[in-house]
């Protein structure tokens, strides 16, 4: 398997460096059609008269095409009535007729579209051109025509520095985001998202894809610094679409998908669940004659009436999916909208794990008057848990030799008796459950543009989030002792956020000014209520009637957290070649302490330098775009919770007396001193273009050290409490990114292009509590990673006949190394850092293949240099009484292995079994179809296309498990713990356009 894993990255290594060094080419195939002449002519670029050589010249609606030489010339046998059509990448396409002409020359003019798009930056929009700050965009194509189910499946692997973790496939579930690593211990690590130019406060679920018009992903200290406290993990812009001047344009999409497990750590048959007991009979009595078949009784009479069960089979099903996109879009010069509404449908691979999502959008934007711009944008999304759940590391953890019903029918609540450990993996269906997170949102803005002042301009942004959750479940009697359990509850978030934006550009000459001022106020409310309720005389009323229980508690919590803020930016340029970017944003939050300011300022500067555009790289042809870009500056995290500056006091019940009487604890020792982290980087960069951009890409490098650092240091506790957060240590990210994107063919029907980004990262605590110690129980080590794996280093098993020494170990034992050579194996001596959970590097290559109206698209993804603990073949004491995995062997007599233990090995040491989860992926792949417009028009349709995608196909890796990239344990938000591994999923779509 190891052979084949590095086999298969050596080949996509090659594949990388082909596409890199390979020469844009442009396909020829001459076909001959009527009456042929020859013409001949030259292709120069309008702006300077300059030879353009690559030009794609295609007789229209033929393949017969050629490309110009290095002087711009081509030659071509065409038909009299013939049309040529000019194309080349970065310049406008053109169509002149021959008409009988022997000779004719023409011009392309450049197609600003490439360097002069303009992006979003954060309160405002620049041409990519000007752009001094690290700014990725994510490729629309990904947005619009997958088929995924949230937002981080389509961002995932596509754009340098951004490492996505999907962790789980649990429906409704969204992965986790990080940008350039990470910078805090206990803050938050995760990047800022704004959408339409508002922090955003719900979950990424609540965003249909399908109404995302731009992602811009913020990258260094002069792109975040403008979010001040919030950017120091980075920022995500997402900028829905908007209402367009014209008839009402219909889209509807909607696609069917079905899900499998992308791999199937499927646990021992009948069989070999028998011998695995015979063996560890065996090893554990030595030449003993075995008494009985199997470990419990219920096993046995089972056994011998031949009764068995898959339990894999039980709980698990083939997932379905199921979406539906309606928009509308359209407008007048005075007012314009884009309306839509979303469903999906999931039924996970697992029994019960049912999830639906229904989302709603309007943008609004209305031209009052001349100067006068009004809107509104508001969404609602709700996301529906509903139902009882089974577990699927219970059905691995089962015998085969168990059943799940009684002759009644009725579930048996512990089918391994007298094994009490393992319950019914069933149980959980038969659990009355409801859970429901909703997000209402709406952002209503006016913008002035005074027509005394030119240039200037003033908006005010107004928003409101209201995000409520709720869930209410039962547990039956027989599930829980005879007394049942209800459980209700939920919380509500309200946040408001007003922000006044001022702005103002000018020009004089080749000077260009922009200037931005911002000032804006937040406020969250939240509030949490819980209510149990534990022994009821029947399941009748289910959590209807929590009044009813024996025993009721209950529980309340309420916080509430403003932040104030203001920001200045000036963006200057001269003549488009010397850029110059200046920040400051200044902001307080009412968390912090009264010992120190409740504000912080963080300043950040940038400077570019369009070198393409100097006189000196006049005659440099090939090179259409070279710009030059640093940037330095501060962000900050507040990543302290709301009343930790303040000591707390919680209350408990003791008994004195005969009596119960309310008492005092401290629940927190408070701390008045903190502040800020603040996390100062820098970033050197370097934009580049070739052939009209049709190479095109980006190389950069970056170093950010965190200061200050938000950690929970340990205390005596004597003080009452065992930890109090402290302004302490300092970490330090350093990084490499690579993008680039190449149109390696295009003749005009086909048409082959390549992305390819590469990002590596190195993440390193430098201090922790000032005393140059590291803190082991947390797992911090001074000059080493976040995200540690500090265990033993198996070093193999011990096998027969091997000298133990001093080591007290048996054949089938693990072998570890011993570190300080002491003859002895302990936790406090002989275990070290071996790595790191976080990668070393990143990458994607896409690929995107059309011919004429075919698509082809496919992704592979890369994570490298992961190491995580692999529950999956940890079981320890549980072999005598569990299933095992098949892919999880054990040692024996006569199959001495050197990878894992006998079965009568004892995990006391605590060996975590840390393995390399890296991997290379095939992510995604498309296939679709376009109707040609003349086919279609007759039914009304402007656009109708058919595609068949699929996503996470094939995975090589090392590891051994369900997938390296799943959480092996993840937790709900009902607290129930399961295995929900990544999942393949295979769709059917159809995108229309009324």
């Amino acid at each position: 398997m190891r052979q084949k894993t590095l086999r298969f990255k050596s080949i996509l290594i090659c594949s990388f460096l082909l596409t890199l060094i390979a020469f844009p080419y442009d396909g020829i195939a001459k076909v001959k059609t009527g009456i042929q002449q020859t013409i001949s002519g030259t292709v120069t670029t309008a702006a300077d008269n300059m030879p353009l050589p690559g030009v794609t010249v295609i007789e229209k609606g033929t393949s017969n095409g050629t490309t110009t030489d290095f002087d711009g010339n081509y030659e071509l046998e065409v038909g009299s009535d013939a049309v040529l059509v000019f194309s080349y990448v970065g310049m406008k396409t053109i169509e002149l007729p021959v008409n009988g002409q022997t000779t004719l020359n023409t011009s392309l003019q450049e197609d600003m579209g490439v360097l002069d798009e303009i992006v979003v930056v954060g309160y405002g929009s620049q041409k990519k051109s000007d752009v001094t700050g690290s700014v990725s965009s994510v490729d629309e194509d990904r947005l619009e025509n997958l088929p995924v189910t949230n937002l981080t499946q389509a961002i995932q692997g596509t754009t340098a520095g951004l490492n996505i973790s999907q962790g789980s496939s649990v429906p409704g579930s969204s992965g986790s985001i990080q940008v350039r690593g990470v910078n805090s211990i206990t803050g938050s690590t995760s990047p800022f998202i704004v959408l339409d130019g508002i922090p955003f406060t719900g979950t990424l679920n609540d965003i249909n894809t399908r109404d995302i018009q731009s992602i811009q992903i913020l990258k260094d200290a002069s792109a975040v610094a403008i979010y001040g406290t919030r950017g120091s993990n980075g920022v995500i812009l997402i900028q829905t679409k908007r209402g367009v001047t014209g008839e009402p344009v219909i889209n509807y999409s909607t696609y069917g998908a079905f899900e499998e497990f992308a791999n199937i750590l499927k646990p021992l048959g009948p069989d070999a669940y028998v011998q695995k007991y015979a063996d560890f009979f065996s090893q554990n009595n030595p030449g003993a004659e075995q008494d009985r078949i199997l470990a419990n009784q219920s096993e046995i009479a089972n056994y011998d009436a031949g009764r068995s069960t898959d339990w894999f089979d039980e709980v698990t099903r083939t997932g379905i999916i199921q979406e539906h996109n309606l928009s509308i879009r359209g407008g007048n010069e005075s007012t314009k909208y884009f309306l839509s509404g979303s469903y999906l449908d999931q039924k996970g691979v697992i029994e019960g794990y049912d999830y639906q999502k229904l989302t709603l959008r309007s943008n609004i934007d209305v031209q009052l008057t001349d100067y006068l711009k009004v809107g509104l944008n508001a969404f609602f999304a709700n996301n529906n848990f509903d139902g009882g759940r089974a577990n699927l590391l219970l059905a691995t953890a089962m015998s085969p030799y168990s059943v799940p019903y009684d002759e009644n029918g009725e579930v048996i609540i512990n089918p391994m008796l007298p094994e009490l450990l393992y319950e019914n993996p069933l149980l959980g269906l038969q659990t009355d459950r409801v859970e429901r997170e909703r997000t209402l949102s709406g952002n209503a803005f006016a913008e002035i543009t005074p027509g005394f002042a030119e240039g200037l301009s003033y908006r005010i942004n107004a928003s409101y989030t209201f995000n409520p959750y709720m869930y209410r479940n039962y547990t039956g009697r027989a599930a829980n002792d005879n007394r049942g359990t209800a459980n209700v509850g939920g919380d509500e978030e309200k946040v408001w956020i007003i922000e006044n934006i001022l702005k103002y550009s000018k020009s004089f000459g080749k000077h260009n000014l922009d200037l931005t001022a911002l000032y804006s106020s937040q406020a969250t409310e939240f509030f949490q209520e819980s209510l149990t309720g534990v022994g009821f005389v029947n399941d009748q009323l289910s959590y209807n009637n929590i009044g009813a229980a024996e025993n009721i508690t209950g529980g309340t919590y309420s916080r509430r957290s403003t932040l104030l803020s203001q920001m200045g930016r000036l963006n200057y340029n001269y003549d488009s070649k010397y850029l110059f970017t200046f920040t400051v944003r200044r902001d307080g939050y009412s968390a912090f302490g009264a010992n120190t300011s409740k504000y912080g300022v963080f300043p950040s500067a940038a400077l570019g330098w369009n070198i393409h555009k100097e006189a000196f790289m006049e005659n440099a042809d090939a090179v259409s775009n070279l710009k030059l870009r640093f940037s330095i500056g501060e962000t900050g995290n507040r990543g302290v919770g709301i009343n930790q500056t303040q000591t707390r006091v919680g209350t408990l019940l003791y008994p004195f007396g005969g009596q119960s009487y309310t008492g005092t604890f401290i629940d927190g020792l408070g701390n008045p001193n903190l502040k800020w982290e603040t996390t100062l980087s820098s970033n050197i960069g370097l934009d580049f273009g070739f052939f009209n951009n049709r190479i095109n890409g980006t190389v950069e490098a970056y170093k950010s050290k965190t200061e200050d650092l938000l950690v929970n240091r340990s205390i005596p506790a004597l003080t009452g409490t065992t930890s109090i957060i402290e302004n302490i240590g300092a970490v330090e990210n350093r990084g490499f990114e690579f993008s680039i994107s190449s149109t390696n063919i295009d003749t005009g029907d086909f048409r082959w292009e390549t992305n390819v980004n590469f990002s590596t990262f190195k993440n390193e605590i430098l201090d922790l509590y000032g005393d140059g110690e590291d803190d082991i129980p947390s797992r911090w080590f001074i000059g080493k990673s976040l995200g540690a794996i500090y265990d033993y280093n198996m070093v193999g098993v011990w096998q027969e006949g091997e000298d133990t020494g001093s080591f007290n170990a048996n054949p089938g034992d693990l072998k570890f190394e011993d570190v300080n050579g002491d003859g002895v194996i302990e936790p406090e001596n002989d275990r070290k850092y071996l790595g790191s959970s976080l990668p070393k590097w990143t990458g994607g290559i896409t690929n995107t293949i059309s011919y004429k109206n075919f698509d082809l698209s496919f992704f592979i993804q890369t994570v490298q240099g992961v190491l995580k603990g692999n529950p999956d073949i940890n079981y320890g004491d549980e072999l005598s009484r569990r299933n095992t995995p098949q892919d999880v062997g054990y040692w024996t007599p006569e199959n001495q292995s050197n990878e894992f233990p006998s079965l009568t090995y004892r995990n006391t040491l605590g060996y975590g079994y840390p393995r390399d989860a890296s991997y290379v992926r095939l992510k995604d792949a498309r296939i679709s179809y376009r109707f040609p417009s003349e086919k279609i028009e007759q039914f009304g349709l402007s656009n109708l296309v058919f595609y068949v995608a699929g996503r996470n196909l094939y995975t090589w890796t090392d590891w051994i498990g369900w997938d390296p990239e799943s959480d092996q344990q993840y937790r709900g938000s009902d607290g129930w713990t399961n295995n929900y591994p990544v999942v393949r999923t295979y769709s059917v779509g159809v995108n229309v356009s009324l």
